[in-house]
């Protein structure tokens, strides 16, 4: 089925006339103080019957009038929002930044009996049923960040490769000079400058913050001034990560 055949098949179930639809875009229009959320009856019979792909305001209009998910909508017209953090770590970046959390999580609901979490397994053979968590479950709120490390970010370089997926906590934003055995257990932490985003381990020295990369990485090390000239994000405390031919 079309889209506009789907818009038109939700309106008709709810037994909304042209004009219904044209009434409640005005009202919402005047709510949101925009006008580009009304949809007027000629644009309404285009979508409908021609397949007039909507603009994006006139798109959530009709999604908050027919009372349907906006996302779903997308979806007819082939837009997969829910899509967008798997299609966007495909797509590579020079700097490293924040990014937008995924909508969802996939997570193992039921596990193979015959499942040993002592043992090295393929994951995908091992679980008999996966289901989604929304990220909006986390107390209301996501309670993690995501950042992306720039290709040219190597201070981290080779134990966190450029063009990773970190997950950081921003609760953990206190930076540990010690009380670490080893590299593998050092924290690593996200940084914002006044210039750019920074991946890296980090040394708290009275007013200073020292940005230390990994001995293998050739770069330097990077002083900041605290909270001046640098403000950390978060600890990092996951991290997706291809390996490989870089």
């Amino acid at each position: 089925m079309q889209p506009g055949s789907c818009l038109r098949a939700a309106r008709e179930r709810l037994g909304l006339t042209y004009r219904d639809v044209e009434r409640a875009s005005y009202e919402l229009a005047y709510q949101r103080r925009r006008p580009d959320f009304i949809v007027h009856l000629s644009r309404l019979a285009d979508i409908e019957n021609r397949d007039v792909v909507p603009s994006l305001y006139k798109l959530y209009a009709l999604a908050a009038i027919y009372h349907l998910d906006p996302h779903q909508v997308c979806q007819w017209y082939e837009v997969p929002f829910e899509e967008h953090f798997s299609d966007g770590s495909q797509l590579p970046a020079p700097n490293t930044h924040l990014a937008a959390a995924p909508a969802s999580l996939r997570l193992p609901i039921r596990f193979d009996p015959g499942f040993d979490p002592k043992r090295t397994e393929f994951l995908s053979r091992m679980v008999e049923r996966w289901g989604q968590l929304e990220g909006t479950l986390f107390n209301q709120q996501p309670r993690y960040r995501y950042g992306y490390v720039g290709l040219s970010d190597r201070m981290m370089d080779p134990l966190l490769r450029p063009g990773s997926l970190v997950m950081l906590d921003p609760a953990l934003r206190e930076i540990c000079n010690s009380d670490w055995g080893n590299e593998y257990e050092r924290p690593i932490y996200f940084i914002e400058t006044r210039e750019r985003y920074r991946c890296s381990w980090c040394q708290r020295d009275s007013d200073q913050i020292i940005l230390l990369p990994h001995p293998l990485s050739g770069c330097n090390p990077e002083y900041y001034r605290h909270p001046d000239e640098a403000e950390i994000i978060g600890q990092v405390v996951g991290v997706v990560m291809r390996l490989g031919p870089r």
